[in-house]
């Protein structure tokens, strides 16, 4: 994975964890022994749910811990304000259909595109990371290459 996150990030990741480790596994354990005391568990549709629901409480458990150990961290604090990093602003336009707005650079764990929160490890995030006011620079999309000017930090 390898996931360029904050230290909030991994408190997060980590908090989460250890909620899903300690709590949500003894509340699955609790559903599966309630489910199973129903009787006969091949037909148990409770029993077949807890099951369920304990593969994928392990799953996301996984996925938290691979992300935890393989995640570079970024300093998000004394970061240079002069360049465009983590958390940044920007109002941007996109030259070839001459279309201006605003994107905040953000790690995968906040991005939202919606809001045009972009990851710094999408296209876009890549493209724009270090860049400052003024600058042109060339996005390599899968489908497509384009161009983006740099019109304002914040």
């Amino acid at each position: 994975m390898n996931n360029q996150l904050t230290e909030e990030n991994i408190k997060k990741l980590r908090e989460e964890l250890e909620y899903r480790m300690t709590v949500k596994r003894a509340e699955i354990a609790k559903e599966k022994a309630i489910a199973a005391a129903h009787g006969d568990r091949s037909e148990n549709a409770e029993y077949k749910e807890a099951c369920a629901n304990y593969r994928e409480n392990d799953n996301r458990i996984q996925y938290l811990l691979t992300m935890i150990s393989t995640a570079t961290i970024i300093d998000d604090i004394n970061i240079d304000k002069s360049a465009l990093g983590i958390n940044s602003k920007a109002k941007i336009k996109f030259i070839e259909d001459d279309f201006e707005t605003i994107v905040t650079l953000v790690t995968t764990m906040d991005l939202d595109p919606e809001n045009m929160h972009i990851s710094i490890e999408s296209d876009l995030g890549k493209a724009l990371l270090g860049k400052k006011t003024g600058d042109i620079v060339e996005v390599n999309a899968p489908a497509e290459k384009y161009s983006i000017e740099i019109l304002e930090m914040f």
